[in-house]
């Protein structure tokens, strides 16, 4: 099975930039499942019901999220109404929404895990307990198992690389919004990459305005953030996994750009 994993989608930036690249991507790797972590894909912080639509019309099958699921109350109530969209697993479980889901692709069952880490992070519970609580649940019959990792320290996200390894196909780490070169499969089958990095534009800080995070750091006081639009760009990551054994084939990282984008209202 041929998979997609698109990085953290950023505003409006973000999502014109899939509707421009994801079909042919879909199509040059020939993929069978796309997912995509939205957690900033309504003008940074969080997600509503139009935006969701707009993602899921790209070609985005699965959406994940992390901390900034939180921050737009339609968002928040999305995630009780949509299959197709989770939240991390290791918030309370009086949180709105799930953290997991099984989904059957071209006759395979897809288990697709979403969990945020601790350090530097929101008080969550531990998710390393959580990924074993939530693995043990899964029937052995689903091979193939996804874990979107959002995090802020590296060494928190390799720590569950290797402790997942040869449990599921993937750990892909999101969060800090750039991309890390260390792709790779893990001993024992498991495709891993510190973080995938984002989708929007690239030409920013962290998918942010530059001047803005720049008069931030040089005055100290608050700065509305606004998404960039140059430079808008595509950060993801392709596993090829084998549909009987679940364990990862191939893994290539992928950063691609569309075309200039005026600047304007994100």
């Amino acid at each position: 099975m041929n998979i997609l994993f698109i990085g953290d989608i950023i505003a409006r930036t973000g999502r014109k930039a899939l509707a421009e690249a994801l079909p042919g991507i879909r199509k040059r790797f020939g993929i069978d499942l796309c997912i995509g972590n939205v957690e900033n894909a309504a003008g940074i912080f969080g997600v509503t019901e139009q935006v969701v639509e707009e993602v899921v019309a790209t070609g985005v099958d699965i959406m994940t999220s992390g901390n900034h699921i939180w921050d737009k109350s339609e968002g928040v109530s999305l995630l009780d109404t949509r299959d197709d969209l989770l939240r991390p697993a290791n918030y309370p479980p009086s949180a709105p929404g799930r953290g997991s889901l099984v989904r059957d692709v071209n006759g395979v069952p897809v288990a697709v895990i979403n969990l945020q880490g601790r350090t530097y992070m929101p008080i969550t519970d531990c998710p390393f307990r959580k990924a074993d609580e939530i693995l043990s649940g899964i029937s052995r019959t689903v091979k193939i198992r996804l874990v979107d990792f959002h995090a802020e320290a590296t060494s928190e996200k390799v720590c569950l690389g290797y402790y997942l390894d040869g449990r599921v196909s993937a750990v892909i780490g999101t969060h800090t919004h750039v991309p890390t070169a260390d792709e790779r499969i893990l001993p024992n089958g498991t495709a891993y990459i510190t973080d995938v990095g984002m989708t929007g534009g690239c030409e920013s800080i962290i998918g942010v305005r530059k001047e803005e995070v720049i008069r931030r750091f040089l005055d100290g006081v608050p700065v509305r953030f606004r998404a960039s639009r140059e430079r808008p760009c595509i950060g993801a990551l392709f596993i090829e996994i084998d549909d009987e054994t679940g364990t990862a084939n191939r893994v290539e990282r992928i950063m691609e750009e569309t075309e200039e984008y005026e600047r304007g209202k994100s």
